[in-house]
């Protein structure tokens, strides 16, 4: 039923859709499910090659059995903050992990850039995303290393000099122009194989048009992330409903 836990059957299903090539969509048809669950599913149990609907099966009662494990004597479990629903914040992160994994992240650094997204600091620490993650200090290190070389995230030493990995708005906009510079390099790239395609080929026309073309991208990125630069520091309007309480972060008194 929609909304409800996949069973294995549908796994079952899901896998020999895979198998037959069916999109994502295609496979959401039948079961009648929404296309996000069916592409969560695959997404965190291995992607669309190394499916399994068995393995799959097992790794949701695991983590099942886990959230239904009262936490050990003297380990805190995170806090509601501004009143949030645990369940949701959670099933969120999972529907964003997977989104960036779409656009080609690995899984360990999507988990890690959605961690930071999704914390109201902005920042934390590899021990603080290893207790959040519950994974080890390797997985971290290797995950914040690639984050770091792709201009993802950053870091900085607070005032007890420990390493704090930060997701901040400049850093949205350093994307853009990167991204804005990766087009420049393309159409540069196809531009030289004009040259030695000969400019009359039908090769060279293609080559040309597609160096036009992501020319005009990137400029129009590069116009559009200096015009949009100061929205990212804007304090958006929210909602009645939707704006923090600001008493809510204060600490109770003493």
């Amino acid at each position: 039923m929609p909304g409800g836990r996949l069973t294995q059957q549908e796994r079952q299903q899901i896998a020999l859709g895979l198998a037959d090539g069916l999109a994502y969509a295609e496979i959401a048809r039948r079961l009648d499910r929404p296309t996000s669950t069916v592409t969560r599913e695959v997404m965190r149990n291995g992607g669309p090659t190394d499916y399994r609907a068995d393995l799959a099966h097992r790794a949701t009662e695991r983590r099942a059995h886990r959230r239904r494990q009262p936490a050990p004597r003297g380990v805190k479990t995170p806090s509601r903050d501004y009143g949030r629903d645990a369940e949701a914040v959670r099933e969120y992160e999972e529907a964003f992990t997977t989104l960036l994994m779409q656009s080609g992240l690995p899984k360990m650094m999507a988990r890690v850039l959605t961690c930071l997204y999704t914390t109201d600091a902005g920042s934390l620490t590899a021990s603080e995303l290893g207790r959040r993650l519950q994974v080890s200090p390797a997985s971290v290190s290797k995950a914040i290393t690639f984050l770091e070389s792709r201009d993802l995230i950053r870091r900085e030493r607070d005032e007890r000099r420990r390493e704090r990995y930060i997701v901040d708005n400049e850093l949205w906009y350093q994307a853009m122009i990167a991204s804005a510079r990766a087009n420049a390099q393309l159409a540069e790239t196809a531009r030289q194989g004009v040259g030695i395609l000969g400019p009359d080929t039908p090769a060279a026309v293609r080559l040309e048009n597609i160096a036009r073309f992501v020319d005009f991208v990137g400029e129009s990125i590069i116009r559009a992330a200096e015009q949009a630069r100061e929205v990212l520091y804007a304090a958006p309007d929210l909602a009645p409903d939707l704006a923090p309480d600001p008493s809510a972060a204060q600490d109770p008194p003493a």
